[in-house]
């Protein structure tokens, strides 16, 4: 049995099983009735017997009709429920959102990207995975995020890269320090002979201080290897030495024991942006989240030479 009904199709055989009338199935269905008629002569002969009896005082539904009623009304209710489920993802009552971050990020952009999105779209279920950017990048390639938010990466040139903002370099000091108390920004020379606390090898927060001193001719060798930046921060706070961040990382843990200085000559930048797989729309969730992440960004980080 090939079977080839319309929706409207069987729209027009449950007005009629529902009524019993031809003229009342045809205004239903805004439909003559000679339309009517043809639609249910269509679908008879599809499936190869007829659905109603007719006379000329009633109308009524055959063995085989009503059969077919309670599977098309079945159809029906499941058709309705698959356009509202799509729906709901498009109007934001359903899905989710994943995202990968930087630790850096993940601590500060979007938390407030989070819980602004949360409060519009409570429903739509949110995920992150803070990473470094290595990971963050085969966690986009893979399909098992739906973005990342993360540093640029040249050798990830087969996903898409979107930049949102670049923060700077700031070097984190002991209060008591000497350097502490200076006017202004410091220079990477000035922090050179200093015992250094640092990300290892090959975050990007290591790369850059590598890249910084190695433009005056020095090679940055830590005298401590840390993974995290509450661990970076603490040490600073005991004494134990500085250590040179991007704006955003210095913001993730805050010590009334650590002051900042702006570094600069150079004045390197570390541009942040979001990775999407080439060639695949966003869904209506997503979208919405990179509109905040964007916009939250843009709040955290000033403009360079702000």
């Amino acid at each position: 049995m090939l079977i080839d009904w319309s929706v409207r199709d069987l729209d027009v055989f449950l007005a009629l099983a529902d009524t019993l009338n031809f003229r009342r199935a045809a205004e239903r269905c805004h439909l003559s009735q000679p339309a009517v008629s043809g639609v249910v002569t269509r679908l008879e002969r599809s499936v190869g017997s007829r659905l109603f009896d007719r006379s000329t005082r009633a109308v009524q539904l055959t063995a085989v009709g009503q059969v077919l009623l309670d599977q098309v009304r079945l159809l029906r209710r499941q058709a309705d429920a698959s356009a509202q489920a799509v729906r709901d993802v498009v109007e934001l009552r359903a899905g989710r959102v994943r995202v990968a971050a930087l630790p850096s990020l993940a601590a500060t952009v979007v938390p407030r990207a989070f819980a602004r999105f949360a409060a519009l779209h409570p429903a739509v279920r949110l995920e992150m995975a803070d990473t470094l950017s290595g990971p963050a990048f085969d966690l986009v390639r893979a399909g098992q995020v739906d973005l990342a938010l993360t540093a640029a990466n040249p050798d990830y040139a087969d996903l898409h890269y979107t930049p949102l903002v670049s923060d700077g370099f700031v070097l984190l000091l002991p209060a008591s320090h000497p350097l502490a108390a200076a006017a202004g920004p410091l220079r990477w020379a000035d922090a050179a002979d200093l015992d250094h606390i640092s990300m290892p090898r090959p975050t990007s927060v290591r790369q850059y201080a590598e890249a910084a001193l190695l433009q005056g001719g020095r090679r940055f060798e830590p005298r401590f290897e840390v993974e995290h930046l509450a661990t970076i921060t603490a040490m600073v706070a005991a004494g134990l030495g500085v250590a040179a961040l991007p704006e955003l990382a210095a913001l993730v843990a805050p010590s009334a024991q650590v002051v900042q200085r702006r570094l600069t000559a150079p004045d390197l930048r570390r541009p942040i942006g979001l990775v999407t797989r080439q060639g695949q729309a966003l869904s209506p969730a997503a979208l919405a989240m990179v509109a905040l992440l964007d916009d939250e960004a843009q709040r955290l980080v000033p403009p360079p030479g702000g």
